[in-house]
């Protein structure tokens, strides 16, 4: 096996092997969706969900987070590609602060389903599931990886490994990937007298 499929494939082994759960997500959850949660039937099941945050609304004794769903993968992370199974509200007591949460940030919530909350989307009314959150993660940014191409070219350097013709060209330089790490994790949310 040449070294280009080789280490990909090294890559991808080791961060499978690395795919664990943070243990404040642990656990087994029933495959309630937010869609499905919608009509209230659920109500008082306990759930995993997470996705991507659209609004951090603080409020006088909680702050209510709403968010994308989006897929979990094995790590109980959202996934970045797939189907949303449509949004929800998580709220949680305390204090978090919305340039900390963000929008556009990951989230994974743990907690149990308590009622709906309709808002405004457009002209549309839409009704979310709502959490009542005993664990609101916030994910690290992912690292990018950005692939830099040489800034040159020599028509007579020739490596046989990278050349599949040999040493008779055509030649191509392989393509250095570097990773571009994300910036240190936000300090935690401030302590809060509502608990």
């Amino acid at each position: 096996m040449s070294r280009r499929i080789l280490i990909p494939a090294l890559l991808t082994l080791g961060l499978g092997a690395c795919a664990t759960v943070p243990q404040q997500l642990a656990g087994t959850y029933p495959t309630v969706t937010p869609d499905s949660a919608r009509a209230g039937a659920a109500q008082g099941t306990r759930v995993r969900w997470g996705g991507r945050i659209i609004e951090t609304e603080p409020q006088e004794a909680q702050t209510c987070f709403f968010v994308l769903n989006r897929p979990l993968d094995s790590q109980a992370r959202p996934e970045r590609e797939g189907q949303s199974n449509g949004r929800f509200v998580a709220c949680k007591q305390g204090f978090y602060d919305p340039e900390v949460y963000a929008k556009g940030k990951e989230v994974t919530v743990t907690g149990t389903l308590d009622g709906t909350v309709t808002r405004k989307i457009g002209q549309y009314d839409y009704t979310y599931p709502r959490v009542a959150a005993d664990v609101v993660y916030l994910w690290p940014e992912r690292p990018k990886y950005v692939a830099q191409p040489y800034p040159f070219y020599d028509p007579f350097f020739c490596d046989p490994f990278w050349s599949p013709w040999g040493c008779g060209g055509p030649w191509f330089y392989p393509q250095p990937v570097i990773v571009v790490p994300p910036p240190p994790p936000p300090p935690p949310p401030a302590k809060s007298g509502h608990h």
